[in-house]
């Protein structure tokens, strides 16, 4: 006869087993199709391990923390190990979550105002309608991350986003361009690459060296955008709004531009 227990013991195991099968299966993926920068993070590491796919804190634990964080001292969740929590709602403004990682967490609805998530790995992670306004994502890695709905103005995106989703996200402002000082482990940008931005707001938006091929730009907002050697061959731009946006040295070739609104500066096709 089974001891009392052992099911669940089971459980527990299998459903770990289970997140980091499909873990591995999403990074295998992705390190055919991101940038050098991206690949150098990746090197090395263990993708099926408990820093990568369990978590080291409870959702309470969580709140307990943040309920101790003030304005003058933000709550420190630093290389915080949250990997597939439920933490949908939580007030995170300011918090500092750099080299967190947060594969499969839910952040939807979540304050992140403010908030540094450089070097944060956000594989599958959940941002819809979250509030990332003014937020630091430089070098994070969110392949397949969704943030439909969420507001990300003025926020600093350099990082992978591959195959992510921003439907109808505001991203007014923010900044996506290459950094040039910090070369050492490859360009640091804003990637895109298969990307949907459907109905997103980038007006006035800095995408210049940001790479975005094969993404879904329809009915997007880029009026006022800097695309200058903007990466975006194979991308849809049908029904984007691109008055004043300005596509110097834009790689577009095979691109969709078919149905565009506004008058573009420097726009070849």
């Amino acid at each position: 006869m089974e001891r009392p227990g052992a099911t669940e013991r089971r459980r527990r195991h299998v459903r770990p087993a289970v997140f980091s099968l499909i873990l591995f299966i999403l990074l295998a993926v992705s390190l055919l199709v991101v940038p050098a920068s991206g690949q150098d993070m990746m090197r090395g590491l263990d993708l099926t391990s408990p820093r990568m796919t369990e978590a080291a804190m409870t959702r309470a634990e969580v709140e307990a923390l943040l309920a101790r964080a003030t304005k003058a001292e933000p709550a420190d969740l630093s290389r915080a190990e949250l990997n597939g929590l439920d933490l949908s709602g939580l007030d995170l403004a300011g918090a500092d979550l750099t080299s967190a990682y947060l594969n499969g967490t839910d952040l939807s609805n979540a304050d992140l105002a403010g908030a540094k998530l450089d070097q944060a790995w956000g594989l599958g992670a959940k941002f819809t309608e979250a509030d990332l306004s003014g937020a630091s994502l430089f070098q994070s890695q969110m392949q397949d991350a969704t943030f439909d709905g969420a507001d990300l103005s003025a926020a600093r995106i350099a990082g992978d986003f591959s195959r992510a989703s921003f439907v109808r996200a505001n991203m007014s402002g923010a900044d996506f361009s290459a950094d040039m000082r910090n070369q050492s482990m490859g360009l640091m940008r804003g990637v895109l690459n298969s990307a949907d931005l459907t109905e997103a707001d980038l007006s006035g938006a800095n995408l210049s060296r940001a790479a975005a091929e094969f993404a879904d730009f329809t009915e997007a907002d880029l009026s006022g955008a800097d695309l200058t050697r903007f990466e975006a061959s194979g991308a849809n731009f049908n029904g984007t709004m691109v008055e004043g946006a300005d596509f110097a040295d834009a790689e577009l070739q095979s691109a969709k531009m078919d149905d565009i609104r506004g008058t573009a500066k420097n726009l070849r096709r």
